[in-house]
């Protein structure tokens, strides 16, 4: 009798194993899907963020170069174009930001990065762990109680 009652125990003991095995792996597999979401949120916002910036930037460049080059004619000073070089840098490249490549080269460049140059990536005094957290925690607060 007691064998029995033991053997369905163990049953039962490795179904609730199983169970939160199966448990933690969707629920992990639920917090990449989620991290990945809001990651492509977070893109999104910052693509939508650089076509309106472009919007307003565009209108003052065009403005900005129309003047300058009329004022240069008129003055007959090619100096009035000066600002406009560097105007067309910073439109440049906010064009290729909202509308470009940039962002399929800057993630080329990040792949490349983490195969070719991982040692610039360590942390200082290497990863952090539990044992460090804990040592930093207990010097910040001297009202722990240790056991």
């Amino acid at each position: 009798m007691g064998f029995m009652f033991s053997k369905s125990m163990n049953e039962n003991m490795k179904n609730q194993q199983e169970f939160m095995l199966m448990n933690a792996r969707l629920q992990l597999e639920r917090q990449l899907i989620l991290q990945n979401e809001m990651r492509e949120r977070q893109m999104a916002m910052q693509i939508a963020w650089s076509r309106e910036f472009l919007k307003y930037f565009g209108t003052f460049f065009g403005i900005a170069t129309i003047s300058l080059t009329a004022g240069a004619i008129k003055q007959k000073k090619p100096v009035f174009f000066i600002p406009v070089v560097p105007l067309s840098f910073i439109f440049a490249y906010q064009y290729d930001l909202g509308y470009g490549t940039l962002l399929q080269r800057m993630k080329g460049e990040a792949e490349d990065i983490l195969e070719t140059e991982k040692s610039k990536l360590q942390l200082p005094k290497g990863v952090i762990t539990f044992e460090n957290l804990e040592k930093a925690r207990r010097e910040q607060n001297k009202f722990v109680i240790d056991k």
